[in-house]
């Protein structure tokens, strides 16, 4: 039987404890398997107990002298505090030995720290990704990601972004039927593909009121549709010059942006997919034309849906 990929799970102090449901896409591998196919150690510097964010404390294995097939980062809270020195050295050491080396959330500023990430592709939690533009100029980062591969580095963004970029090691290792049943198994979707975004329309729109959580769910069952005003205000059950005042109160936006943001978020999913041409994408969120969507998205991402959809390729 071939030996399982050995995956060192580096943790340090104040790590955020949702990392640690990373490891549960390599567990659920092995059992998909039937074998070890993966074996996770969890380490640290110096080994022993591991204080995390809730003040628990977690047993690890000291790193040094160990040989791993990846290396995974935890990240905390606070990334504005410094790196592990200890750590830092470790993965610079580990990067030069070309080890496939990951991180999850603000694990990327350790990762950059260490000078991994200088002159590649990277993305971390969004509300992070100021500071690390800041202080470390030399990564490339794409905030508009969930993770992101450059040759042997990975990193994701927040929370649920490292189960992501997890199935996506299984998918790179053992193929995308293992990463499939993995999903299967861990009740999740199958991967999100890296270029999905951070964020969700709804979620920022953030409506208080049943009357426009209402209207912003009908909308999003119907952007194929015309979406006039008074569709809108009917849906709302008030009139228009009510529901515009409402709206914009809750949302801080004017319903016509706000139809807007959710059709071209509806369509990246769709050019995400891979299986609809761009007139039938334009058509099904209510852009009618192509020229239409085009201009929405520069409007939205700053440019448009064709160069949007050659960077997912390019992945």
């Amino acid at each position: 039987m071939k030996r399982p990929h050995r995956i060192g799970f580096v943790l340090y102090p104040q790590i955020s404890t949702v990392n640690l449901a990373v490891s549960a896409v390599f567990e659920m591998a092995n059992w998909k398997a039937g074998y070890p196919i993966y074996e996770i150690t969890l380490v640290s510097e110096r080994g022993g107990p591991v204080a995390t964010s809730v003040g628990s404390n977690i047993l690890t294995e000291s790193y040094k002298r160990r040989s791993f097939d990846t290396i995974l980062v935890a990240g905390e809270h606070n990334p504005a505090a410094a790196a592990p020195p200890g750590v830092v050295r470790y993965l610079r050491s580990a990067g030069r030995r070309g080890v496939r080396i990951a991180s999850i959330c603000t694990g990327t500023f350790v990762l950059a720290e260490a000078g991994l990430l200088d002159g590649r592709r990277a993305t971390t939690h969004w509300n992070h990704a100021r500071s690390l533009r800041e202080r470390y100029p030399k990564v490339n980062l794409d905030v508009d990601r969930i993770f992101t591969s450059d040759g042997p580095i990975w990193t994701s963004a927040g929370m649920s972004a490292g189960i992501d970029l997890a199935l996506a090691l299984v998918e790179e290792d053992f193929g995308r039927e293992m990463a499939r049943e993995t999903a299967k198994l861990m009740v999740v979707y199958h991967r999100r593909a890296g270029g999905q975004s951070q964020h969700s329309t709804l979620l920022d729109l953030d409506a208080t009121s049943d009357r426009i959580q209402t209207v912003l769910a009908y909308a999003k069952r119907n952007l194929g549709k015309r979406l006039s005003m008074t569709d809108l205000a009917d849906a709302a059950c008030l009139s228009p010059r009510q529901f515009s005042r409402l709206f914009r109160d809750e949302t801080g936006q004017a319903p016509a942006k706000a139809i807007e943001l959710l059709r071209v978020e509806s369509a990246r999913l769709m050019m995400e997919a891979g299986r609809f041409s761009s007139e039938e994408i334009a058509r099904k969120n209510g852009f009618g034309n192509r020229d239409r969507m085009r201009r929405s998205f520069i409007r939205a991402f700053g440019q448009p849906p064709q160069a949007i959809q050659r960077n997912m390729r390019a992945l």
